[in-house]
């Protein structure tokens, strides 16, 4: 296949600005939430509680972010959710109080409602229609490092220039660089008079929706605990804390070389058969740890666990756009994210009070979660009027 520059050019702007976004605002609180807490005298609980209150606002906006792409308004959807994410991060510089925490998180979760990785997945169905596979795949690919880039260079602007200063930092990239970006250089999709009348269809919530609700609900609660917990779980699992440690760094690797999989040897397949086997690897890994334990079984366990993480991303942009094609593409995902981000938004908290009373257990309900959702995806079947998704 020839090389398509202008598509490449699309997903490398898109995987940078998307980055930039989750390395600015939902990464954000596990490096500064101390430095923060020492500054303004407010509690960590306070602050990841505001940070949890910013997931809802950015779940209740993902239905008009869907709207917004659909009409064909994505690149002033994204630009706009830039100078939201530079004013949220100029207030937290600022901010001095828990008032004014309080907005800056109200500013920066509605920019996540219109900038993270649904706002884009719905922009390139927009352009690309369903042969967007292989471009939902390259932006995961640059975004998987999101974390591997952002914690390392907070923390660092952090010990250097103060936290304050690095949020303008943060804040001065979305504004010189993410914003033209996404405004300017990205493809502008033609808007049809039959892409109004599509618009005007209502989304049917029927089995289908349901499922693949489910699924994604679940399946992400499962990333946002472990995301909180990692270390925390492993070390209940009788690995010590350098390895639990160690075994947390191969998540990132493990989900960019599952993410290389999907869009090579699994691009060849139909995306249901990737988040199928997506849900399954966190139990293997469950099944792993528990009946080994150790530093060994920890690594295999974030491995196992990170590769199935990577893939899902990628299946809640693929898989909706397989089901249903290319019409009222943003707002399904948008509806179908909702559940996701509201039940992540309580995971962090809700795996800790499991913790407590079951020890390395909670593992068994992660697994059972992820096996859930393996189960209602095993219910869908393919339309036949969908065409399936190759990584073009």
């Amino acid at each position: 296949m020839a090389f398509d520059r202008s598509r490449f050019t699309t997903i490398a702007i898109l995987g940078s600005t998307q980055t930039l976004a989750w390395a600015s605002s939902y990464y954000l609180p596990a490096v500064l939430a101390d430095n923060i807490a020492h500054d303004t005298g407010v509690s960590t609980d306070w602050l990841f509680g505001i940070f949890s209150g910013s997931l809802i606002i950015s779940a209740l906006l993902g239905p008009r972010m869907g709207r917004m792409s659909d009409a064909g308004g994505g690149n002033r959807m994204l630009a706009g959710s830039n100078l939201l994410f530079t004013a949220g991060l100029v207030l937290l510089a600022f901010a001095q109080s828990l008032p004014m925490l309080a907005l800056a998180w109200l500013v920066l979760g509605v920019g996540m409602g219109f900038g993270l990785y649904d706002a884009a997945f719905a922009v390139l169905g927009r352009i690309y229609g369903t042969k967007a596979r292989g471009a939902i795949t390259g932006i995961t690919l640059f975004a998987g490092f999101a974390s591997t880039v952002g914690w390392p260079l907070t923390a660092w602007g952090a010990a250097t220039i103060g936290w304050r200063d690095t949020c303008l930092a943060w804040a001065a990239l979305h504004l010189f660089i993410a914003l033209p970006l996404n405004y300017w250089a990205l493809p502008r999709p033609t808007v049809t008079a039959g892409d109004n009348k599509a618009m005007d269809k209502p989304v049917p919530i029927d089995r289908a929706m349901i499922l693949l609700g489910f699924a994604f609900a679940a399946a992400w609660i499962v990333t946002a605990g472990m995301a909180a917990h990692f270390p925390r779980i492993l070390e209940a699992a009788g690995a010590s804390p350098a390895q639990a440690i160690a075994a947390g760094a191969l998540i990132g690797p493990a989900q960019v070389g599952a993410r290389i999989l999907e869009a090579s040897v699994l691009g060849r397949f139909h995306p249901m058969v990737s988040a199928r086997l997506a849900t399954l690897t966190h139990p293997i890994g469950v099944a792993v740890i528990l009946a080994a334990g150790g530093g060994v079984a920890a690594s295999a366990f974030a491995v196992l666990h990170g590769s199935g993480n990577g893939v899902i991303t990628i299946s809640r942009g693929t898989v909706p756009l397989a089901l249903f094609g290319p019409e009222n593409y943003g707002y399904r995902l948008g509806i179908l994210g909702m559940p996701a981000r509201f039940l992540s938004a309580a995971a962090p908290i809700g795996f800790s009070l499991l913790i407590d009373h079951l020890g390395s257990h909670v593992l068994l309900v992660s697994a059972a979660l992820s096996l859930s959702a393996c189960g209602a995806l095993c219910l869908l079947r393919r339309p036949r009027a969908v065409a399936v998704l190759h990584a073009d």
